[in-house]
């Protein structure tokens, strides 16, 4: 869009387009901004119709069709974009706009409505006509608000004057629960009266409801005429009719308490209410509870028109999904509209769960080209890093996850501290899938001048000394080597003195629960040093070190203690915020 010389309107109006696209190209996820454009679009040369100017009209265009494939969920622009379309191209540009709104919002009772109204003004032959009616009923036919949408296919057959027609449509939806039933069935009920009886029932059933009245004038010996026998008939089917009516009234009353509780039914970019998040969780616990597959997917598709931008509903039905048997498409369809519209790239889970269902399934390039597309946009991803590395290991082998770990630390895109995540998982593969305690040592210990300001690696490498097998020979070596560890985090990192604290107290826990006789001579001294005030602590010592003796604790003056103590959180903060300081690079 920035590349066009004139959008097709005057030059005031070209240089407000080129600003509102500016601003969206800025922020993508600005739905103000959108609207914003989508708004001056609109209003180009004093509003488009089909003698604007083609600049004008390609500019309407492709504004619409990119805030779209951004926000395909808003039903509302759908129409309008058809409404724009038909008044510019025609019919035909209309029921593609159509078209594709419906495709990307399958259940919108709304759209649909307007489709099928559209197709009914439009088109002169009644098959096509049924066959958009059809189409549309086996995606919203179930929802609880499908009332406009039913309540148009019934004004078109009445329009056709197709009383038969009519009929088959009410026996259907009074099977349905929705939120307006009863009426549906007050008016079956009535056209009952004047049907066929063959209109009402199937044979069969007509048959069997005939072999009961006769039977019952013979049991109490009064003959009966055919005009009789019809109307103890119909006097049954009505029966059946009330029976159903009494079925869908129930299971309406069962559905009523979660819907009340429904207050935004479509979506929209702001966040939903905590509440509304517990009512959909609840009602799709129920709905599954009750064990119809087709309400069930009919459910979790609203709950995501709803909740589009919330992971855990994508989670949820992919998974529900994938206990139903021969499902693997309608699961990989889940999981590929939540990755490539929905859930930002920011929230990688949902995408690596999809890379293993497609290594389940043995695509495992596919797994892998999932796991590249996430840190094409998310370099820094530690989670996503090990789930590669961990599928190269399943599918290649050991050195196939280690080439993924010496990739990514040598890339300059990835930033110190996932370097250093990276080494220890490195080194956790050397000691757990290897079995190369020594190695993993070694790739701690070659390390730790690049990491030494990584909270992660120094308790990564406390760890694993700390979970190393011992004997009652072995033990002491053993803590020595973790003492090792514990001095160097303390006297070579430049953590602050609350982390220090924090991952001393594995030492700590360590001297007490497998320590010697000694032990808590070493423990009061690391827990004096470390825990102490100013004037006993090891931080206080080091600084003091190599400074004339006569500058004592109790002589420093207020400036310079305040400075030495806000020292102590400094490189907290950056490790807490990686983006807030230059890093320096790193190689393995």
């Amino acid at each position: 869009m920035g590349d066009f010389i004139s959008f097709g309107g005057s030059d005031e109006e070209n240089a407000e387009i080129k600003r509102l696209n500016a601003e969206v190209e800025a922020d993508t996820d600005n739905f103000e901004n959108w609207e914003k454009l989508v708004r001056a679009c609109e209003g180009l040369e004093g509003g488009l119709n089909r003698n604007s100017s083609p600049q004008a009209l390609a500019t309407l265009r492709d504004t619409y069709d990119r805030f779209l494939l951004k926000f395909p969920l808003l039903f509302g622009y759908w129409k309008k974009y058809a409404d724009l379309e038909f008044n510019i191209s025609g019919p035909e540009s209309a029921e593609m706009v159509y078209e594709r709104g419906c495709a990307s919002i399958t259940n919108s009772v709304d759209l649909w409505t307007e489709y099928c109204s559209f197709k009914m003004e439009t088109t002169h032959t009644p098959h096509l006509v049924r066959e958009l009616f059809e189409r549309a009923a086996g995606y919203v036919g179930l929802d609880f608000l499908a009332h406009p949408f039913w309540d148009k296919y019934l004004e078109y057959e009445e329009r056709q004057e197709a009383q038969d027609n009519i009929f088959a449509i009410l026996n259907r939806v009074i099977h349905i629960p929705m939120h307006q039933y009863a009426r549906y069935f007050e008016r079956l009920r009535q056209l009952a009266h004047n049907r066929p009886l063959l209109e009402l029932v199937s044979a069969d059933e007509l048959a069997r409801y005939r072999a009961e009245v006769e039977a019952e004038a013979i049991q109490f010996g009064i003959p009966k005429n055919e005009l009789e026998v019809e109307r103890d008939i119909r006097a049954k089917i009505d029966a059946m009719f009330y029976q159903t009516f009494q079925t869908t009234q129930t299971e309406t009353n069962k559905r009523w308490t979660y819907e009340a509780e429904i207050k935004r039914p479509y979506f929209h970019v702001t966040e939903l209410e905590h509440q509304q998040l517990i009512n959909w969780r609840k009602y799709l616990d129920f709905e599954e509870s009750e064990g119809d597959y087709n309400r069930i997917v009919v459910l979790y598709e609203r709950c995501l028109v709803t909740c589009a931008f919330y992971d855990e509903f994508w989670f949820r039905y992919a998974r529900w999904m994938s206990a139903q048997p021969g499902k693997d498409e309608e699961v990989r369809n889940i999981y590929l509209r939540a990755v490539t519209l929905f859930v930002p790239v920011s929230r990688p889970g949902i995408r690596l769960q999809f890379a293993y269902f497609e290594e389940m399934c043995g695509r495992i390039d596919v797994a892998r080209d999932l796991h590249a597309a996430i840190l094409a946009q998310l370099p820094d991803s530690v989670e996503t890093i090990v789930s590669w590395g961990n599928l190269q290991r399943r599918q290649s082998g050991l050195d196939a996850a280690i080439d993924v770990y010496k990739a990514q630390i040598d890339s300059p895109a990835v930033d110190i501290f996932t370097k250093a995540a990276l080494v220890t998982e490195w080194a956790f593969l050397l000691w757990k899938v290897k079995g190369s305690v020594e190695e993993a040592r070694t790739a701690f210990d070659k390390n730790v001048q690049w990491y030494a300001d990584s909270r992660h690696f120094w308790q990564k490498w406390l760890e694993f000394e700390l979970e190393q097998p011992t004997t009652a020979e072995t033990e002491a070596k053993q803590g020595e080597l973790i003492r090792k560890v514990f001095m160097d985090m303390r006297d070579k990192s430049r953590l602050s003195a609350r982390i220090k604290q924090e991952l001393c107290q594995f030492y700590l826990n360590y001297l007490q629960q497998r320590g010697g006789k000694d032990a808590m001579k070493r423990f009061l001294a690391v827990d004096r040093e470390m825990f102490g005030p100013m004037s006993v602590s090891f931080a206080t010592k080091a600084r003091l070190a190599g400074k004339d003796a006569s500058l004592a604790m109790g002589e420093m003056d207020e400036a310079t203690r305040q400075k030495a103590e806000g020292r102590f959180y400094s490189y907290y903060q950056l490790y807490m915020d990686p983006d807030s300081e230059a890093q320096g690079s790193a190689s393995f």
